[in-house]
């Protein structure tokens, strides 16, 4: 983990309301009810030395007035150590938790969510062959699970041997060879090796890192063994195109489990936690941001994946785009709005579905750390099943405060 420059803890907190005349987002039987949430939020980063660390944390408690939904703890967290123990060995921790959805085709509703958590750490150990050339190892212990006891947890240990080449100031590639076993608490076993070739350019405004290779995954369960394999490959570029306008992609294909940290790492991609077998999945993120003279902010942002269960080959794949928009209308006033839409195919029940929604919101900074924010928004989902269709119209009103 690189840290480039310190940055101070910051420690704020929020108290949301928002009503909804849809709140479990069904077809026929629509309630009308109203979320109040408390929530705090922290964010930190170390100064380099030989320990360094990165966090980002967010909690929260929501009660529903209606009783819609029992009342939930929200948790978010982002961790990502590193401590030098001797020259070349470092010892590295990270830690990710969020709310995932459990079932794709169903809404997105408190009731269809758990938390993810997906921690990992061990050693790395790298070694410079001159000035020109560095291996590396790691060996590192993975461990996923859900809030839910209805999903799969897994652990799994993960090795890593990789040789970088250094072509010239802005080139470099090298070769990486990985070996990953998963064992999955409902008994499966997933081995995964991974042999690859990868490499790294970089332009003055430009940077553009990747690799490709082959990938062999294999399956245990209930005494029955299913093996494949495929060619797998990563690409990221980012690209500054003028001082206030910046581009990124990234993509990826692999073959790994829904217990890996794939949709940690592409937020996108949901994994239908009904399944327990491997899944080849495909996943593409591309984003454009631009920053005004007026001081308005524009992203519009656009996103493409494909899973594929090995074992029962369930295909599902989902397209989306969301713009947002933020500008500042007085000293003290500023105008957000955004809008989203996905479009979404579930290849074995022949069904397609599309969601979209709209909100709009204004922000007001009462004091130099009290801001008051209201949003009103529109959600939808039409779907080849007529059950799954529905329409929400929500308001929220929110005080957020900076402690420090």
């Amino acid at each position: 983990m690189s840290v480039v420059q310190a940055e101070p803890l910051t420690l704020s907190g929020g108290l949301t309301s928002r009503f909804s005349d849809n709140a479990a987002r069904t077809s026929v039987n629509e309630t009308s009810d109203t979320e109040t949430r408390i929530n705090l939020t922290l964010a930190h980063q170390t100064d380099p030395g030989k320990c360094q660390a990165r966090t980002a944390a967010d909690v929260g408690y929501g009660v529903w007035r209606n009783d819609t939904f029992e009342p939930k703890n929200y948790v978010g967290l982002d961790f990502v150590g590193n401590c030098e123990l001797v020259r070349g060995l470092s010892w590295q921790v990270s830690d990710n938790l969020r709310d995932v959805t459990q079932n794709p085709r169903a809404s997105d509703t408190p009731d269809n969510r758990t938390r993810k958590n997906v921690f990992r750490t061990g050693p790395v150990y790298s070694l410079m062959l001159g000035k020109l050339d560095v291996l590396t190892f790691s060996a590192q212990y993975e461990n996923t699970e859900y809030s839910e006891p209805e999903n799969t947890d897994s652990e799994r240990y993960i090795g890593t041997a990789s040789w970088n080449h250094t072509l010239s100031e802005t080139l470099s590639g090298g070769l990486r060879f990985s070996s990953n076993q998963a064992e999955l608490d409902s008994g499966a076993e997933i081995d995964t090796d991974v042999a690859s070739v990868m490499f790294a350019k970089s332009w003055q405004a430009t940077k553009l890192s990747g690799s490709i290779g082959v990938s062999e995954i294999e399956s245990r369960f209930g005494g029955n063994t299913q093996s494949s394999e495929a060619v797998v490959w990563d690409a990221s570029l980012e690209r500054e195109v003028n001082p206030v306008t910046e581009f990124y992609i990234r993509a990826s294909r692999e073959l790994t489990d829904q217990t890996s940290d794939f949709d940690i790492r592409f937020g996108e991609v949901v994994f239908n936690l009904r399944e327990t077998s491997a899944v080849e999945v495909s996943a593409l993120d591309a984003g454009l941001v631009r920053q005004f003279s007026d001081a308005s902010r524009v992203s519009v942002g656009v996103f493409a994946n494909r899973a594929d269960y090995t074992r029962t080959d369930e295909v599902e794949d989902r397209v989306g785009l969301s713009v947002n928009f933020s500008r500042s209308i007085a000293t003290r006033l500023s105008l957000q709005t955004q809008a989203r839409y996905q479009y979404r195919t579930f290849d074995v029940d022949n069904l397609n579905d599309s969601t979209y929604g709209a909100d709009i919101g204004l922000s007001y900074q009462l004091t130099q750390n009290l801001d008051i924010k209201g949003r009103v928004g529109h959600a939808a989902r039409d779907s080849d099943l007529n059950s799954s269709d529905y329409r929400e119209n929500w308001i929220s009103l929110a005080l957020d405060y900076q402690f420090f």
